[in-house]
């Protein structure tokens, strides 16, 4: 069996080149504050490629996607080992549009900080008087652009996003950043929907856009899973503070409270972790993860 090594690794992904098509392995690695932990977080991969599939197919009548297959007996032989199983994805290959696309429904994190300075997220003016993590009139769209690891995404405007895709693709700068915009409100506003209705609300979540070799718009990379959204139970949902949620907060909060935590996580909080992940793709899918 040949041994074949990942062409590019994220702080949680591995991606292998499978000639036409491109497979990628979401790892049971965990990362707070853009660090990779030392723990491994089991099953977590696994959690983030079916949410992922579920999502996709959930979608397809609004954009396609670069999902071809999550069984491991349509890839090469090397992937039929235990280690890759439920958690690899063979994707289309696209070409990444260099746009993080962030929809928030409600204000929470930067956004909260951000309007209680200024009154505006990334430059959009909001009401007066939202208390944190209110449901706002609208979804807002607030791309930033796509760091290198170990840099911070940069927030930046829609006028900002038209001028950042006109350097690559020129003559379609206004052209992609509007269907990027139009696209991720409307992914967000159908699988928002659909997940309250399930018990789940998504403050935000951001979006990853390809273009295929026609030139059409593709949704890529994750989508929707607890590390790209923030997902948070709507029993008790009460807006006035912080809400508890169903992604790495146990991590984030045990690393702030034990500041010489040498990036590594007591098993406790590793276990409240994955827990938090099975319950958010149970309650979401209605299946339990096999």
């Amino acid at each position: 069996m040949q041994e074949l090594k990942p062409i590019k690794e994220g702080k949680v992904r591995e991606i292998y080149d499978n000639g036409d098509s491109l497979i990628m392995v979401a790892t049971d690695r965990i990362s707070c504050f853009d660090v990779i932990l030392n723990n491994e977080v089991t099953k977590k991969g696994t959690v983030l490629t079916q949410m992922s599939k579920f999502w996709f197919d959930l979608t397809e009548d609004i954009l396609p996607n670069h999902m071809i297959s999550v069984d491991v007996k349509d890839m090469p032989e090397f992937f039929q080992q235990e280690k890759f199983d439920g958690n690899s994805m063979m994707c289309r290959k696209l070409e990444m549009l260099p746009i993080e696309c962030i929809v928030r429904g409600y204000i929470t994190g930067s956004g909260w900080e951000s309007y209680k300075k200024t009154g505006k997220v990334c430059g959009i003016e909001l009401p007066e008087g939202l208390k944190e993590s209110d449901k706002l009139p609208e979804p807002i769209y607030t791309p930033s652009t796509k760091a290198e690891i170990g840099d911070h995404d940069e927030n930046i405007s829609f006028e900002q996003s038209i001028a950042h895709l006109e350097k690559y693709f020129p003559g379609k700068g206004q052209e992609y950043a509007e269907k990027l915009r139009d696209c991720t409100i409307a992914l967000y506003k159908k699988c928002a929907e659909y997940a309250l209705s399930k018990g789940i609300i998504i403050a935000d979540t951001k979006f990853e856009f390809g273009l295929d070799e026609e030139g059409n718009v593709v949704i890529g990379d994750e989508m929707l899973t607890p590390d790209s959204s923030r997902f948070w139970p709507a029993d008790g949902y009460e807006p006035g503070h912080g809400q508890p949620s169903f992604d790495k907060q146990f991590a984030r909060d045990w690393l702030k409270a034990n500041p010489d935590n040498d990036w590594t996580l007591p098993q406790e909080i590793v276990d409240k972790t994955i827990e938090k992940y099975l319950q958010s793709y149970e309650m979401l899918t209605g299946k339990k993860l096999v």
